[in-house]
Order: C-alpha cells, then structure tokens, then sequence
C-alpha cells in the first residue's frame, strides 16, 4: 500500500475505528432503505475472521462473525484494504476473479458499495430529492444548457464544476471532422480480437464486432490531439490542475464505437463511473473529453449523464431497469466536445433507430500526482480476461462468482 494509504488492522479496524466513524456521522451518511432491502453484508478473510455490516434504522452497526449475514464475500486482507481507502470496487475485484460469494448473491456486495463508501469515507449517497444545483448567479441549473468557445471560461467551469459535465458545440469544422473519421478508421483497422487494446462484443446476429480502442494514440493524428489548443483551453475549465493521462506514446487517447442489437460486451453500458474498476483515490479527479464523429442521440446511443452525481455514490442500475435514473442526454452533432468527470454517473442505452451509430473520440487527463496502486496500465484492464477479447455484462460474472 502506498505511503497515503496506511496499512489497517482488520481486527482492530472492525472493533475500534470502524464504530468510531460510524458514531462520528458516517453511519448516518450510509443510512438508507436501500441496504435495508439489500440485507448485511460481511467480509471474511481467507484465515476465517469476519465482520458484518448490518443496517438499522438511522445508521450500520457492526457484528463480529459472519452468521447473520445475508452475503458474505471472502476476501484478501490487502484487496479489503484496498476497499476502505477506495482503491478498490466491488465491479472491479469481481471481474478480476479476486474475490470469492461464500453466501448469497454477489450482486449484492455491488449494491452496497455506496453504503460502503459512505461507512468508510463518508462520502454521501446520491438522493435526487436533495439535489440542488445552481448557476452563478444562483438560479436553477438547466443541465441541458449548451455551450460554445466564444462562452465565458468562468461560466463554463462553474457549469462542469456544479453539473459534473459540459457540452461545448461546434469545437472542430467539417472538414476536421472528416479529418478525425479517416484517422478513426485507421484505429479500428488496427484492432485485432483478443490483443488487449480493444473491446469487442457480439450482436443478435451473433457477429462479432469492435466496441473500442483504447490504443487509439498509435495514430498521430489522434495522439496530437491532447495538445490541440481548444482541449488545453478547456481542460483548463477543472477546479484542479490536470495533465494528460498519456502512460506511452499508444495511450490518452480511445475509439468508442456505438453498435446496434448487442447481446454481448460492453457496448451498451449501464449506470457507471470511470473509476468504477477501481482507483478513484488514487485517480480522481479524472477529467474525460469525447469528440463526437457521429451524432449524440437516442436513435444513435446517446451518452446519457446523472447531474450532480460526481461527488456523491450511486448503486449499480441499468439504463433499462424501472428504478433506474433517467439522467440527461448529452446531445451532441459532429464537431461537438462533451467533458465528464470520471465519478459522475453515466450511461449509455442502445440505440433506438438507424445508423450512422455514435463514434467518440475519448480523452483523459487527471491529477499530476495520479497513479494506478496496482502498477498495471488502465484499472479497466481487469476487464480483458478473455483471450476474443469479448467484455463480459458484470450480470455475467457475478453468476460465476
């Protein structure tokens, strides 16, 4: 564990400081009738000490054992550490095979991570009926408000600041968008199934096809991107300083490629945050920038986002599910920029009409002091296990785990 993040007693943890944050307002901040409806939640390591997590009204309290449990997730002394300092996440640790569903269904342990984070970190759990967000002169925030580069910087920021994102219209003319489409291509032509650098999914036709790249910055083009002066001037828009996510020369920048009719892979992607994998402590804030080459919009899968949710926690839901949030849809055209912070919630729907589909170009940059604690190249790697390079739905895995 990095020197920020000390190194915890599980017992001691448990029996002391987990009832004193609890007591000091964060089990307050965890209280809800949605853990409630989930039932207790224990961890036990692998040399048999365990601890549940049970929800009364009001708070949590903490039992020593696992009987009462209603899932108990085995799991390593360092990975558990690694979940109170926000390292790491249920999604993350499941898809990694790195832990193991004793009891119960591990799909549960996915829900209660904003009760986690909230009993750990005191880190609030989104509630919409709380929401207040407000412009600078102190109206309401209108999240579907557009802006344009002739815009006030201060207002912009203030905006993605409140929101936890921005639209910024007509960034690059035709003829650069054009530009970025043939460039785009030369990254898809480069994708090959199974080589870690792209995603891939399967259709109701049972076709095999190419969901992103990741290594998009093998283009130049692509890669001179992240200095283009109309980026660096909104990438000025953070309420933090923030440099480019560039691991190598290959890196910072991806191809997203919205397909129709899937069935398999992360193509459709529900409710989510960028650190979702893991990091966000180590990471965040992550400031992420998606060109558009083909429009925003329900028919085409839209990029759908969750006002305000960025400095909060929201359970796992998919944008199909009746108690799923709505959001608002980012409704871009070719040539637009939308920025997000990596911790809003977002969601992207299938598509609902014919084609050409949406097709990003994504961009990160984060904090100067960012670093991954597992020392791999993206959190998002633990979802390349399978050898076709196919990204399994988390549904999926949490039936084999």
């Amino acid at each position: 564990m990095a020197a920020d993040f000390p190194t915890l007693d599980f017992l001691d943890f448990h029996r002391h400081e987990l009832p004193r944050r609890l007591a000091g307002g964060n089990g307050a901040v965890a209280a809800g009738d949605e853990l409630e409806r989930i039932g207790p939640l224990a961890f036990r390591l692998p040399e048999g000490d365990a601890f549940t997590y049970v929800p009364v009204a009001g708070g949590v309290e903490v039992a020593e054992g696992d009987a009462d449990a209603r899932t108990v997730i085995e799991i390593s002394r360092e990975h558990w550490e690694a979940v109170v300092h926000d390292l790491e996440s249920a999604p993350g640790l499941l898809y990694a095979g790195k832990v193991k569903c004793l009891r119960g269904n591990a799909m549960r342990f996915v829900r209660w991570e904003p009760g986690l984070r909230a009993m750990f970190q005191g880190r609030p759990i989104f509630d919409p009926e709380r929401l207040d967000l407000r412009d600078r002169q102190g109206a309401p925030l209108d999240p579907s408000r557009t802006f344009s580069l002739e815009a006030d910087d201060a207002e912009m920021s203030h905006f993605l600041r409140t929101a936890g994102f921005l639209l910024v219209k007509r960034v690059f003319d035709a003829a650069e968008v054009a530009a970025l489409r043939d460039h785009a291509d030369q990254a898809r032509d480069l994708a090959v199934e199974g080589d870690k650098k792209s995603w891939w999914g399967r259709n109701a036709e049972g076709e095999v096809v190419l969901c992103r790249v990741t290594h998009a910055g093998r283009i130049p083009e692509l890669r001179a991107l992240q200095q283009d002066p109309r980026i660096l001037r909104l990438k000025s828009l953070s309420h933090v300083p923030l440099v480019s996510r560039t691991g190598g020369a290959e890196d910072g920048v991806s191809l997203l490629i919205k397909n129709p009719n899937m069935v398999e892979g992360l193509s459709d992607i529900p409710w989510h945050r960028d650190c979702g994998m893991g990091g966000h402590a180590a990471m965040c804030p992550v400031l992420i920038f998606s060109i558009y080459l083909h429009p925003s919009r329900p028919e085409t899968g839209e990029l759908r986002m969750l006002p305000g949710s960025h400095e909060t926690s929201c359970g796992f839901a998919t944008p199909g599910d009746p108690d799923a949030p709505d959001g608002v849809p980012v409704l871009a055209d070719p040539g637009d920029i939308s920025l997000h912070y990596g911790d809003i919630m977002h969601a992207a729907p299938p598509p609902t009409g014919e084609g050409p589909f949406r097709q990003c170009l994504l961009l990160g940059f984060a904090r100067p002091d960012a670093f991954n604690h597992r020392g791999d190249r993206s959190y998002n790697d633990v979802l390349l296990s399978r050898e076709d390079g196919q990204v399994e739905h988390l549904a999926d895995v949490v039936r084999r785990t």
